[in-house]
């Protein structure tokens, strides 16, 4: 029954989410037609108890405005939005592994080590504004380093690698990948947070984890009509605009030039042309001559 519950909650969320707003009739017209209903309406005391249920278990707000309609309460941030469509996609892939039973073998999925060994301690020391003292095995060190003491401020999944930006003690701003920690342990000493900042002044223009102090660019690149498709499904960036055309699509962003857009704009191979800036050009042009000069 409690697997049946969360599925109903991530029905209920997901169906308000896809409208933006929707009413109390509309949706029971949706949930006579879902597989959770026997042809009848959800009853008012059902679906207040849901509200509060979806409310505790996945802190997300369902909002009823003047006009009877509701809606997701995401404050506004798109941040907000991703984190919630995180949680139902982890939330619905549980809940279709343990439907699945025996047949469970025959799904594959993508591994996240970081997250089983010290996501959990990471999250607890944001939560409570403690500091945490940990081992990094950068790739870049021919040595692990030990003892850094570390003010996590926030924590980014990119590419199914956790990481975890803040402030090292004497350091300035850091930030580490979670499957380089070797030893991580909780510490009772507090840091406060530096006031007025948030997630999107590190990583809201840019692509990927490698922050930048460089000026935002206007991106545009031409791609081909099947790359555009993909494209519109999984966009590269949220500031993600399309100039469609008979046989191209030419799509602009906002964004900070970084490893991680060139990395991104290369694995895209030769669906894809950079219009400007001129900049971003020259370094795209010179990894493919790096690339070439391996095969020689």
């Amino acid at each position: 029954m409690a697997k049946d519950i969360i599925a109903r909650y991530i029905w209920i969320v997901d169906t308000i989410m896809s409208h933006g707003r929707i009413s109390r009739e509309e949706l029971n017209e949706l949930w006579k037609k879902s597989r959770f209903s026997d042809g009848n309406p959800m009853a008012e005391r059902t679906f207040y108890n849901y509200r509060r249920g979806i409310e505790e278990n996945f802190n997300i707000d369902i909002v009823c405005a003047s006009d009877g309609t509701y809606s997701i309460d995401s404050d506004g941030s798109p941040h907000v939005r991703q984190f919630t469509d995180w949680i139902l996609d982890n939330s619905a892939a549980n809940s279709m592994i343990t439907e699945l039973g025996a047949a469970s073998g025959r799904v594959e999925m993508e591994d996240v080590p970081s997250a089983r060994a010290f996501l959990p301690v990471a999250a607890q020391a944001i939560n409570g504004n403690r500091k945490i003292v940990f081992t990094y095995a950068g790739f870049n060190r021919s040595r692990p380093e030990v003892g850094i003491l570390f003010s996590p401020y926030f924590l980014k999944l990119y590419k199914q690698r956790w990481y975890m930006l803040g402030e090292k003690d004497g350091g300035g701003y850091r930030t580490y990948a979670l499957d380089r920690v070797r030893e991580m342990e909780l510490t009772s000493e507090k840091f406060k947070m530096p006031r007025g900042i948030n997630i999107s002044d590190f990583f809201g223009n840019i692509i990927g984890i490698t922050t930048s102090k460089a000026d935002i660019r206007d991106v545009k690149i031409q791609t081909t009509y099947t790359r555009a498709k993909y494209l519109r499904a999984l966009p590269l960036h949220h500031s993600q605009t399309e100039e469609v055309h008979e046989f191209y699509s030419i799509f602009s962003y906002k964004l900070k030039i970084n490893y991680e857009l060139i990395s991104e704009l290369m694995a895209m191979g030769p669906d894809v042309t950079v219009i400007a800036p001129r900049e971003l050009q020259v370094m795209l042009v010179e990894r493919l001559r790096e690339t070439l000069r391996n095969y020689r």
